[in-house]
């Protein structure tokens, strides 16, 4: 069944990158080592980590993640790296990986495609794993068959989210960006379409498709499109280190540098990206960390 899969990646490679689907997306991890560092980016042009960072050893073996056919094998930025296609329109890297395959190769799910080099991580051998579709950028955990790889160690419970008396969200919908219940709070879960236990990353509100989004407070727009599994998202920059989300959008109008006011519309509830139904997923962060949204309402 994967060599059938993987003949087929080679054929669509070979007609051209479709748009990237999450449908039936499994991936396996090419290294067993714990995470790192996770994936916290927010939008292409940002400096931001695009991928995540499992602990491993020099030389030791890396495998790849699912079916597909060798994009590129060779060195980007003086680092060895590898990169598959699974004819999804999503291709898998893996860096530092000193290659020992051949681009247009087609490779089976576990299948050895390298072995870990150096030079990632300042304190330790370990593998930066990422998830593209060459423009955008998704956290390859969230695809994950099984939870192997942990954010937390076995048994521990996640730190609540500091309170952040600073930040005043004060919007023109009850303080809230939608109208609608919440369905989902911020915290630790499992994913409702991948099973994998992790964080969840925001505040969904049930509402239905095409309800307005308002600005809870004036920002400048940093990134707008299509972002894996958030489907499409705006993201928003209040300053003072303070950046809020909007997911899950049905498409978006919105383009970096343009500036909103609080209580302005940034968009509509939609059902786009890894989502089981129409709501508003909901982010934050402060000081380039992930934190709960409600903390910050006033």
């Amino acid at each position: 069944m994967r060599t059938i899969v993987a003949l087929l990646a080679c054929l669509l490679l070979a007609l051209g990158s479709p748009s990237a689907s999450a449908d039936g997306f499994v991936l396996d991890t090419p290294l067993p080592g714990r995470v790192l560092r996770g994936f916290d980016d927010v939008g292409r042009f940002d400096a931001w980590h695009r991928g995540v960072d499992l602990a491993g050893r020099d030389g030791e073996p890396v495998v790849a993640a699912a079916p597909g056919v060798v994009h590129f094998a060779g060195s980007v930025a003086g680092r060895p790296t590898v990169s598959i296609d699974h004819g999804n329109g999503w291709r898998t890297t893996y860096q530092p990986v000193v290659s020992a395959v051949a681009k247009g190769e087609t490779v089976e799910a576990g299948q050895h495609v390298g072995t870990l080099a150096p030079g990632h991580c300042p304190t330790q051998a370990c593998l930066h794993w990422g998830l593209t579709d060459g423009t955008e950028y998704a956290d390859p955990t969230a695809f994950l068959s099984t939870s192997v790889v942990r954010l937390l160690p076995r048994g521990a419970q996640p730190a609540p989210p500091p309170p952040i008396g600073a930040a005043q969200v004060v919007g023109s919908v009850g303080s809230y960006p939608v109208r609608g219940p919440i369905t989902s709070r911020f915290g630790m879960r499992r994913h409702p379409v991948t099973g994998v236990y992790k964080l969840h990353d925001g505040v969904d509100f049930g509402a239905a498709c095409g309800t307005p989004i308002v600005l809870p407070t004036a920002g400048t727009v940093t990134s707008a499109g299509y972002h894996g599994g958030y489907g499409y998202r705006v993201v928003v920059d209040h300053g003072g280190g303070f950046r809020t989300a909007y997911a899950h959008l049905p498409s978006t109008t919105m383009r970096p540098g343009q500036r909103l006011s609080a209580g302005q519309q940034v968009g509509v509830v939609g059902n786009t990206g890894l989502s089981t139904g129409c709501h508003l997923h909901w982010m934050a962060w402060r000081g380039g960390a992930l934190v709960d949204p409600l903390t910050l309402v006033a």
